[in-house]
């Protein structure tokens, strides 16, 4: 059995508009294996953010093939995306999107629930996420009485809930000072580890960047490693 979980082959996404085209991404080829951690860096506007997007499931290429696992994007219905998106993936962004009226363990768990775990469940997996993250004594604080690092540690439990194979990570240290970028930073590479998972990191900071197996910066709608 094959260990690629990313396959990419001649990916394309054009922007239209009635009166100019623009290609962000063009003749984009990846073939990642099971387990690696990659991270893409590159100027603003580069198409980063669109390249995880499509990924991710929540933006459509123009053309080519983009297949996760046994999923092949391009096929998806919105009812598989969603299951995708829930089962497959987890998803950490710049902001953390914690619901403000649940509690640090609530937030982890809520996913786990939505996909069907019963509650008990739910809840032991999410308690136990969060003490792999360091947040043991604040199961039950609210996102506002949570640092910014602390929100980003829930949000990083709450990616890993329903076991996913693949994560994707946008600018997850973008909103921290850089002591809890570093720390955040380590923890979702000392996570992935723990938990044998795939992680797709963009970022802006060359030093996470580093922690890559591999690291690619999009030029020109290209990817094209970036040697350490």
């Amino acid at each position: 059995m094959s260990d690629i979980i990313v396959s990419i082959q001649n990916l394309e996404k054009t922007y239209k508009t009635e009166s100019e085209s623009l290609t962000i991404l063009k003749n984009l080829n990846l073939e990642i294996e099971k387990g690696k951690k990659v991270t893409i860096v590159g100027e603003s506007g580069s198409g980063k953010s669109t390249f995880l997007n499509i990924i991710g499931g929540l933006d459509n290429a123009t053309s080519g093939l983009v297949r996760c696992g046994e999923y092949d994007l391009s096929r998806l219905d919105e009812n598989k995306l969603s299951l995708y998106r829930s089962h497959f993936l987890g998803l950490i962004f710049q902001f953390h999107y914690l619901l403000k009226d649940f509690t640090a363990l609530e937030n982890a768990f809520l996913p786990a629930l939505m996909a069907g775990c019963s509650k008990k469940e739910a809840s032991e997996k999410a308690r136990q996420l969060l003490c792999d993250v360091g947040l043991e004594k604040r199961l039950d604080h609210l996102p506002s009485q949570l640092s910014g690092g602390e929100r980003q540690r829930v949000a990083v439990a709450r990616a890993l809930i329903n076991d996913p194979e693949l994560i994707l990570a946008d600018e997850p240290t973008g909103n921290l000072d850089p002591q809890n970028a570093k720390i955040i930073g380590d923890l979702l590479f000392s996570m992935a580890d723990k938990y044998n998972k795939t992680l797709f990191l963009v970022t802006h900071d060359m030093n996470l960047a580093k922690k890559g197996d591999f690291s690619y910066s999009i030029k020109g709608g290209q990817l094209e490693r970036v040697e350490a």
